[in-house]
């Protein structure tokens, strides 16, 4: 009895010990994960404690990828106030401006419509870049609903041509397109058309007087590429990998209108749509940029 006793004592006080030597081993596993410290299988006797240790480890993997992209997201967040602020800032500057002369009462009539002209183009500025400001939220946070479907191609283009139509009268620049066949193309006709657009605006704007833009769609077995060409200004090569990055806009054309928005919008579009955008460009002679979107899978898709 005497022996069962004392073996039993010294079960109970085993299991104690045990316990308790698991416990600071737990405490202190959990101090390292709170501390941001790397866990390592030397920190502990491997044995019956590996599978636990290696639980830990996922968890301590788990919070530091969520800290990690919350840091990612912290910045992208201060990164877009910051641009916001330094897009808006000019128009709204100009704006105070312009009511300033115009408060001063001194002004010949014609001169209070030029002004009076010159705040209109700045207030439809800030118009534009909050709609694309907002456009661009929507499409990263996945807020507003975008449908896609097998779609005719030639109207989505024809949209765009037709809203760009007035600045290439107006700036003297010949279009040319080469007669296709229409064809069903994946895309959501709305989004699209402001891609085409983003690029034609660009082509019009850094293009001189008396140039040419040229419009080609080229299908191809899985893809249909819709190729917008201009005989433009040109990018620099080290410059075709930036473009596309939001607010980017090179130092060439700092002074000129623009937001750095429209290549990067256009970007986030093609992805919903599992098409893509490429750029190629001579610098002083040119740019072409190629959109390429998935052909119906139905083989009738050549209509």
């Amino acid at each position: 009895m005497i022996i069962l006793a004392v073996l039993l004592v010294l079960s109970v006080c085993c299991g104690i010990y045990q316990k308790r030597k698991t416990y600071r081993m737990i405490d202190r596993l959990l101090d390292r994960v709170l501390n941001q410290e790397m866990i390592v299988y030397s920190d502990v006797e491997e044995g019956e404690y590996s599978a636990l240790i290696s639980k830990i480890k996922q968890i301590q993997e788990v919070l530091g990828n969520h800290a990690q992209s919350a840091e990612r997201e912290k910045e992208q967040v201060k990164s877009l106030v910051s641009n916001m602020s330094h897009q808006l800032k000019t128009p709204l500057a100009n704006l105070s401006l312009y009511t300033e002369i115009l408060e001063t009462g001194e002004l010949a009539p014609e001169k209070k419509a030029e002004f009076a002209d010159k705040m209109q183009r700045q207030i439809e500025k800030l118009n534009w870049i909050v709609e694309s400001l907002s456009k661009m939220v929507k499409l990263e946070q996945n807020i507003d609903e975008f449908e896609v479907q097998d779609t005719k191609i030639k109207q989505t283009i024809l949209d765009a041509v037709d809203a760009v139509y007035a600045k290439l009268e107006k700036k003297g620049i010949r279009l040319e397109m080469e007669e296709f066949d229409d064809r069903l193309l994946y895309h959501n006709r709305k989004w699209t058309a402001e891609v085409f657009v983003n690029l034609l605006e660009n082509a019009v704007k850094y293009t001189e007087p008396g140039g040419a833009i040229r419009i080609q769609v080229r299908p191809y077995e899985l893809y249909t590429e819709i190729q917008i060409a201009d005989t433009g200004r040109g990018i620099r090569q080290e410059e075709l990998t930036d473009i596309f990055k939001r607010f980017y806009r090179s130092p060439e054309v700092e002074n000129m209108e623009g937001s750095g928005i429209g290549l990067y919008l256009s970007n986030l579009i093609l992805e919903k749509e599992k098409g893509y955008i490429t750029a190629v460009s001579e610098y002083g002679k040119g740019s072409c940029f190629s959109v390429f979107l998935q052909n119906c899978k139905n083989e009738s898709s050549v209509l």
